[in-house]
């Protein structure tokens, strides 16, 4: 799960890492009063959306009067902005934060994330921080020193101190590196952080650092006692039907092809997206319906598939083994005819009373076609997928 800027200095600033003084404002007679209270005669202003590189995309401006403040604030509210980050996808506007400049000497990059190869945290941490820092990685990547961290002592100050020497900080910018980096692995510990970014990690003129921008992605399996942030979610940065999925315990993923794909196992689901490509075809979705598959579950699986016009037939790939095979037979039925569905639909069924299932499905008088083994499925649902083209 994703937060704004602005929820991430928040995070920020109960761990004591330096932030710029800001204000959100969600509202154009907000604006005035965000500005006195910051105190100062130029801003900043920046469009909160789940993205970076929001300065390349007109999300960042400068601003040097209340009058262009304002007119920056009514551009972006309640607007729409994509990045080179969002895939072509725009996201909506709904607060913008407000901060007071920074009189910037050097721009560095700082970011800690899980390794799940090394099965520990590392930060990555560069002099070359800023727009272009995914640039420097792949034509400089010398310029991009790591720091593993050994979970059983967790961040030791020598590995801080190293990092300040490559960086050619001193004074109280090398004492500060030093303070963030062990503050930074507390919060991911403590707030369940698959990825804490900062960019740029600024050197002020004062030889100070300063958290310029953040980014905080908090691990999903892990909301369930992360209450407080959960509450943070915004569900209007995400994909409209992954997150009702969400809602309904699904995991859906909208892909480009056009053949709906409704599984039960993570595993068993992407088997059977590689199946429809290698017979020809293409995937609209990913979507693990759970191993505890009920009736009004696959109606909203259902649901979702179709939402998509680019859909033009459906692959049911499913395991009995918690629910048995008639039962899931019986949703499937229940779930077509209460969505109304007229696409072709394609059931692979395997597992406890498996015939049973098969018979009643094919009992429905459904447009439903079974099949005995998963490639035949989805060569037929390639098949069908190309007829309704």
């Amino acid at each position: 799960m994703n937060l704004h800027e602005y929820q991430a200095k928040s995070l920020f600033q109960t761990y004591r890492i330096p932030v710029p003084a800001g204000e959100v404002v969600r509202a154009d007679d907000q604006l005035d009063a965000a500005l006195d209270a910051l105190a100062t005669d130029r801003w900043v202003i920046k469009a909160q959306i789940h993205a970076g590189a929001r300065g390349k995309a007109g999300g960042v401006k400068l601003v040097d009067t209340r009058a262009q403040a304002k007119e920056a604030v009514q551009a972006m509210l309640g607007q729409r902005l994509a990045t080179p980050q969002t895939a072509g996808k725009e996201l909506p506007i709904h607060a913008v934060l407000i901060e007071t400049t920074q009189s910037i000497e050097e721009e560095l990059y700082l970011s800690l994330l899980v390794d799940r190869a090394r099965k520990r945290h590392t930060f990555i941490i560069s002099a070359a921080g800023g727009m272009d820092i995914e640039a420097v990685a792949e034509s400089t990547p010398e310029r991009i020193h790591k720091v593993s961290v050994d979970p059983a002592v967790g961040l030791m100050p020598y590995q801080c101190r190293e990092v300040g020497f490559a960086l050619n900080l001193t004074g109280e910018a090398f004492k500060q590196l030093g303070q963030i980096m062990q503050a930074a692995y507390q919060m991911a510990l403590e707030k369940d952080m698959a990825l804490l970014e900062i960019n740029p990690l600024i050197k002020t003129t004062d030889n100070a650092l300063v958290a310029l921008d953040a980014k905080v992605s908090i691990d999903p399996n892990a909301l369930y006692r992360q209450k407080a942030l959960a509450e943070w979610r915004d569900p209007s940065q995400e994909d409209e039907r992954e997150a009702r999925a969400a809602d309904h315990q699904l995991n859906y993923i909208a892909l480009e092809g056009n053949i709906g794909c409704m599984v039960n196992g993570a595993g068993l689901a992407m088997a059977t997206m590689d199946l429809i490509q290698l017979h020809g075809g293409q995937p609209a979705n990913f979507l693990d319906v759970g191993g505890g598959a009920t009736a009004d579950r696959v109606a909203e699986a259902f649901k979702l598939i179709v939402s998509s016009s680019q859909v033009a037939s459906i692959l049911v790939n499913i395991f009995g083994g918690i629910v048995r095979c008639d039962l899931i037979a019986e949703g499937i039925i229940q779930a077509v005819k209460e969505v109304g569905l007229t696409l072709p639909v394609v059931v692979r069924l395997e597992g406890t009373n498996v015939e049973q299932g098969r018979a009643r499905l094919a009992e429905s008088g459904l447009q439903i076609v079974t099949a005995d083994t998963l490639s035949a499925a989805a060569k037929q649902a390639v098949e069908l997928a190309g007829e309704d083209q």
